[in-house]
Order: C-alpha cells, then sequence, then structure tokens
C-alpha cells in the first residue's frame, strides 16, 4: 500500500474515533439512513457474532475483514460463525450463537427459512439482529432490526444488459446460478431474465445453479464446452465462479466467451482490466458488513428500534464495473469503504 494510501487511512480513522463518524460515511457514500442514525464509538465495549454464507467465498471472506475493520472502530469485538456454504453447516453455527450472549448479532443467511428458529430465539430475548444480503425469512415474518442488502435485480440486470448490448442483442448465452434458496441469487436470476426477454435473438442455453461453489462451476462449465459449440457470452452470480469458469474455458481454448460476474472484488476487477471478463458489479460487502457495524451499534447504545431510527430496510447500491473505473473501485475496497 502506497505512503498516501496509509495517510487517507490514518486520516479517516481520526475522524471517525472523535465523533465525526455520521459526516464521514456520508461523504464515502454510507447510505444516509445509516449516517444519520450513526451513534459514534461505543464508550464500553461490545460484543458482536456475525455469520455469512461461507468464507470459501471471496465475497464472504471480504466481509469478514470490513466487519473486524469497522468493529475496531466501534470498540465492537466480532466473533465469527463460519456458514461453509452449507445451510446445515451454519444452522449449526447459529444454533451455538444463540445459545450465547451478544450485544447484536450479524448475519448473511445460505438460504432463506434455514436459520429462522435460532434467529427468532434471539429476537425474543432481547439481540438486535442485523439481516445482511439476503432474507433470513420475510421481512414481515420476523422482526430484524434492519435488513441491508444490494438491489439484487437490478445488479442482475445491468450485467446482463452490458453483455446483451457487446453482442449487439443476439447470441447463445448461459447463466450460471447461486444457492436459489439465496434471495440474492433468485434476485439475480430476475434480472437476466427480464433483459434477455426483451432480446429476440438471444437464446439462453442453460441456467443450471452452481450454489457458488467453484468446484461445480468447473464440473458445468466442463459439459457446456462440450455440448455447445457456441457459446457468446455468460453471466454468472457472483465473480468466484466467473474466473472458475474462465480456467475452464482458458483450458479449452474458448475464451472468446464474454463473461459477467457480480460482487466487483479483487480479483475480477483486475480481470476486467486485463480483459478475462466483459463487466461486473459492486455488491458492496464492506459498506454491508461495516453497516450492520453502524445499526448494531446504534441498536445498543442510542436506543435505536426495530423499524424505527433506522429503516427497517437498506438497499445498499454498487455501480457497474469496467475497465474505465476499474482502478477506483479498487483503491475504495482497499479502505473498506464500498
Amino acid at each position: 500500500m502506497t505512503d498516501a494510501f496509509d495517510r487517507t487511512r490514518r486520516d479517516f480513522l481520526t475522524v471517525a474515533t472523535v465523533g465525526g463518524a455520521a459526516a464521514t460515511l456520508g461523504m464515502i457514500g454510507v447510505n444516509p439512513a445509516l449516517a444519520g442514525v450513526a451513534a459514534g464509538r461505543s464508550e464500553k465495549p461490545l460484543k458482536a457474532a456475525f455469520s455469512n454464507a461461507g468464507l470459501q467465498a471471496t465475497w464472504c471472506a471480504q466481509g469478514k475483514a470490513a466487519a473486524e475493520y469497522w468493529g475496531k472502530l466501534y470498540n465492537v469485538d466480532v466473533a465469527w460463525f463460519d456458514g461453509q456454504l452449507d445451510a446445515v453447516k451454519q444452522r449449526a453455527a447459529v444454533d451455538n450463537m444463540a445459545s450465547q450472549k451478544w450485544d447484536f448479532v450479524a448475519i448473511q443467511a445460505f438460504g432463506i427459512g434455514t436459520l429462522t428458529q435460532p434467529v427468532q430465539k434471539m429476537i425474543d430475548g432481547g439481540t438486535p439482529v442485523i439481516d445482511m444480503d439476503t432474507l433470513i425469512a420475510p421481512l414481515d415474518k420476523i422482526n430484524v432490526h434492519s435488513f441491508l442488502a444490494p438491489d439484487n435485480e437490478f445488479m442482475g440486470a445491468s450485467v446482463t444488459q452490458a453483455l446483451v448490448a457487446k453482442l449487439g442483442g443476439k447470441g447463445k448465452m448461459i447463466m450460471t446460478q447461486g444457492a436459489l434458496g439465496h434471495t440474492g441469487a433468485q434476485g439475480r436470476a430476475k434480472g437476466f431474465n427480464t433483459v434477455v426477454k426483451q432480446y429476440p435473438g438471444i437464446e439462453v442455453l442453460d441456467t443450471q445453479p452452481a450454489d457458488w461453489d467453484v468446484t461445480k462451476v468447473a464440473r458445468l462449465w466442463e459439459t457446456y464446452l462440450t455440448k455447445y459449440p457456441q457459446i457468446d457470452a455468460a453471466f454468472f452470480h457472483n465473480d468466484d465462479m466467473a474466473l472458475a469458469a474462465y480456467n475452464v474455458m482458458k483450458a479449452r481454448n474458448r475464451t472468446n466467451i464474454l463473461i459477467g460476474g457480480v460482487d466487483a472484488m479483487p480479483p475480477a476487477i483486475n480481470a476486467v482490466s486485463d480483459g478475462r471478463m466483459y463487466a461486473t458489479v459492486r455488491n458492496p460487502s464492506c459498506r454491508i458488513h461495516g453497516g450492520a457495524i453502524i445499526a448494531g451499534v446504534a441498536a445498543v447504545t442510542a436506543g435505536e428500534k426495530a423499524g424505527s431510527g433506522i429503516p427497517k430496510s437498506i438497499v445498499t447500491d454498487g455501480p457497474v464495473v469496467t475497465k474505465e473505473n476499474a482502478a477506483g473501485m479498487l483503491w475504495m475496497q482497499d479502505h473498506f469503504l464500498i
């Protein structure tokens, strides 16, 4: 990291820890709904439990790093319960979480409805629960403190639109989905379908899920490259799957396929810069996990109630990433800002 980056981080830490957190968050693009209620650094140490889908996924690993970084700013000790990209294993981890006492918790479920019982137990016990990225359960069925998530339909549609435009509205495409029970994957698929239905010249060859698993992706794409002599573009529900498929394409000398992904993680941004991927879109892991820290601290120190002060649902937006803005996106992520 350059000296300039170090100075920027030190300056940001100073501002954020002396009571100017809300203003700073507004300047860097954290949703104003959070910036307006940020209570600042907790005077007493807080204990928070986090779980996301699985740290094998780079988006989840980055989210963990962001939660820990923002936790240090806000005097929160973050304990992690890894979901391991498995609904059963995450349920066991969250059951364990629910058996302990926390000031607040934040969870990204591997699938909707898989964690409802232990989460409800924590809510009933008075623990604020922040829902991240995918629904733990429908918001009218469970009283989470707040739900921070991107506009998944927009993300799916925007990347698909970029691919279709590059193809001139004609060609053969494949969508590789994430876990079908994940509300984020459902939204991304809806966005994809909304776009391709507008173009009669686009033929969708396959839409099988790979559950965020790069090994499953490799198997699927070995089959696709054997089965289909022409594939013009591919949309993947996350970047890890996109890059895993690219490796298969490269091995088979089929790198003429346009690739679009979701998350805009650093490896994908580099791939967009050098032409291995055509586009991705930022699913703001740092903003979601950092925002969960802010929401949790506000709940504990400022007495924010679910659905008041902090909105029940907060959209965390992020831009499409192309060669033109790739460098700036890397800088923002290096500072855990988006």
